[in-house]
């Protein structure tokens, strides 16, 4: 599996963010992005008697100001715009790249630091990301990140998360249920944990069988841990921010 070696805000979501704030007179509020591993052991129980680690890899992050997801379509092929690497190699970049210059999109980043680790990389069991934001009312969230035991499947919401109440106020709290598992469709499914083209077990990027289905939300004949029993987003906000980076 190949994870992002940085955690940064791009150049060109910075320029955007820059010109949004020029248009607002609100405040931008801090917001505390915690992502977590709350699985134990070995979550997976494989046809073969063996077991495996429930792993989620580095973590894209954009804040929009649209209705939709701006990360992908649902329903649609793949765009090419890098989504195909985050679900299959869990690398984040070449789509955090592509979203900066996006209509509509104010910051993009991504984040690839567990706490407490001395290196980037995924979060394997108790192990969580923490990073700071910042938004201004109607700037909303949407996130994405590989289900690393898999062949091309993601987590992220199915609409993007409210930042603001209706009346301008911050909002928080667990935002789990607000997540989805999704099957990019560019690659074969195979049994999670055990398949050998996914990304901590195949030899190189692209090792799998190539398909090009709409991005949906995964229907297979596997079994998936329970999004609740494995992960945890939730979204705490503080004050407002002295300026518009966000990431590490």
């Amino acid at each position: 599996m190949t994870f992002a070696s940085t955690a940064v805000l791009l150049g060109s979501a910075l320029a955007l963010a820059q010109g949004a704030s020029a248009q607002s007179s609100a405040p931008a509020t801090t917001f505390t992005i915690r992502v977590e591993n709350i699985s134990k052991g070995k979550a997976f129980k494989l046809s073969n008697r063996g077991s495996a680690p429930f792993v989620s890899a580095p973590v894209l992050w954009v804040t929009s100001t649209g209705g939709s997801n701006p990360i992908f379509s649902g329903g649609k092929p793949d765009a090419g715009l890098g989504l195909e690497q985050l679900a299959e190699t869990g690398n984040p970049a070449r789509l955090a790249k592509s979203l900066g210059g996006k209509n509509g999109n104010v910051q993009v980043g991504a984040y690839a630091s567990p706490a407490g680790a001395a290196s980037d990389g995924p979060l394997t069991p108790g192990q969580h990301y923490e990073f700071e934001i910042t938004a201004r009312p109607g700037e909303k969230l949407s996130l994405a990140w590989m289900f690393g035991q898999s062949n091309d499947l993601f987590y992220s919401n199915d609409r993007p998360i409210e930042l603001f109440t209706a009346a301008g106020k911050p909002a928080g709290g667990d935002m789990t249920a607000q997540l989805s598992l999704w099957d990019a469709g560019t690659e074969v499914n195979e049994e999670p944990g055990l398949g050998p083209n996914q990304g901590p077990r195949q030899k190189m990027p692209d090792a799998g069988v190539a398909e090009r289905q709409g991005i949906a939300h995964v229907r297979d004949r596997y079994t998936y841990p329970q999004l609740a029993d494995v992960l945890r987003l939730t979204v705490t906000p503080g004050g407002q921010a002295v300026s518009r980076a966000g990431g590490r």
